[in-house]
């Protein structure tokens, strides 16, 4: 399995592509771009701390020294990294919410964000090109932290859009599934500190993902049934790094990542009016909503770090990406669960309303997720047939392909790194969803 290369990290699957080696030689070339100290944290997988290791040596033989967190949530990283101010980056072990024997290495930059483009570029460089080693008296020194995830959850409880009391006092109870991922600790001690009565699934922090490490429907049955059995206000899921949060609803239905947007849009909205920012495969209800608060919706190319610049220019209140990633930057510059959870449980105790009620005050869409893969594929000759096919249409190609017909929108993206495509497609009814996405293959396969 090749090792997969991007101006935000290396992944891959551990023992094939990702070894300790190419983790030293990368986490050497990071400590020389920042010159340190680095901030390292990591998600619960076994390969964890192996990668860890190897990635601290390489910083420490650049000269730069490395303070540990431990398994903590890739947003505890983000923000740790953005309020400490001695530090100069962070890197993060996870791989998100792929399988269990993928691992990679995520690089932060200093103001508490991933990296741009050009400077992931320049790590990229050192990283292939190499670079000076320090000598014996200058290697780095490791130290210790374990307070990160209390800084985390002070910052989120210190919004000025979150009022802890008045959440403590509907003592909501609340599922937590944390698919035994770097959100179990932390996800248990933020909900217990707004009051709520936890009840604990797949949260013994051991990497071994009970069940799909990404927090969509399919994936949350037992969810949706312990919400149900024990009668929960709501249901949070997560993904193995905590930086993504989907929604159970208090029937015991999975409502998506989709929704966790939409809500935490709707309330900051409504105190907070500004830009929202979305990318390009979020959902439309991301338009509605700015409609209702007349503000202006700016949709950017996938990638967290695209939407938070974005959000950053214009001021926007709050932002994020349609797979369950909110973003408030008054509190990180990142995807963060604990901020989603808030805003929702804030939402909740200030409406007096359940989940289900929320989310059925929203517009109704139906969203299909596809693929279109193939060994031979040209993902570049693929995009230009469908920007030809679509030709006179509303379209916007700053990612891939995206075409917009009344309240129904297909976007095409070819992967960075497997031969295929991805279509997403929504509308308001299925029908209509999957003759769009039918429509695109037909165009890509040549039939």
């Amino acid at each position: 399995m090749k090792l997969l290369i991007s101006v935000s990290g290396i992944r891959g699957v551990v023992g094939g592509g990702l070894t300790p080696e190419e983790a030293a030689k990368f986490g050497a070339a990071f400590g020389a771009w920042t010159g340190g100290p680095i901030t390292f944290g990591r998600d619960t997988r076994r390969t964890g701390e192996m990668l860890e290791m190897a990635a601290t040596s390489g910083m420490l033989s650049v000269g730069a020294s490395v303070i540990r967190l431990g398994v903590v949530p890739t947003p505890t990283v983000l923000c740790f990294v953005r309020w400490e101010k001695e530090v100069s980056g962070g890197v993060i072990v996870t791989a998100s919410h792929n399988p269990i024997q993928w691992n990679g290495l995520k690089l932060v930059h200093r103001e508490g964000r991933f990296l741009t483009r050009n400077e992931g570029e320049a790590v990229l460089k050192l990283y292939r090109e190499g670079h000076p080693r320090a000598s014996w008296e200058y290697v780095g020194e490791v130290a210790d932290r374990q307070d990160a995830i209390d800084l985390h959850i002070g910052k989120v409880l210190s919004s000025k859009l979150i009022d802890p009391d008045s959440i403590r006092r509907r003592k909501f109870k609340v599922v937590l599934d944390a698919v035994d991922g770097a959100g179990s600790e932390a996800g248990v001690r933020f909900l217990k500190s707004l009051g709520c009565d936890v009840v604990e699934l797949n949260c013994t922090p051991d990497g071994r993902f009970p069940r799909g490490p990404e927090p969509v429907a399919e994936n949350l049955y037992k969810l949706e049934d312990l919400v149900k059995e024990s009668g929960a206000d709501v249901g949070f899921g997560l993904d193995p790094d905590a930086d993504r949060l989907s929604l159970v609803s208090e029937e015991g239905k999975a409502v998506g990542g989709e929704y966790t947007l939409a809500l935490a849009a709707k309330f900051t909205l409504g105190k907070r009016p500004g830009p929202l920012v979305v990318n390009l495969s979020t959902s439309r209800t991301a338009e509605d909503i700015a409609e209702e608060f007349g503000v202006p919706l700016h949709r950017v190319p996938v990638g967290e770090v695209n939407v938070l610049t974005e959000m950053l220019r214009l001021g926007s209140p709050v932002g994020g990406e349609g797979n369950g990633g909110v973003i408030l930057p008054e509190v990180n510059y990142g995807r963060d669960s604990l901020v989603g959870m808030a805003l929702v449980l804030q939402y909740m105790a200030e409406s007096g309303k359940p989940i289900s009620e929320l989310v059925a005050e929203l517009p109704k869409y139906f969203m299909l997720k596809a693929r279109y893969k193939d060994p031979g594929l040209d993902g570049e000759r693929a995009m230009e047939k469908v920007m030809a096919y679509f030709e006179g249409e509303e379209v916007d190609t700053r990612d891939g392909v995206r075409v917009t017909r009344d309240k129904a929108w297909v976007h095409v993206r070819p992967s960075n790194t497997e031969p295929l495509v991805r279509v997403i497609a929504e509308a308001e009814d299925e029908a209509t969803a999957e003759g769009l996405v039918d429509e695109v293959i037909k165009i890509i396969a040549g039939k």
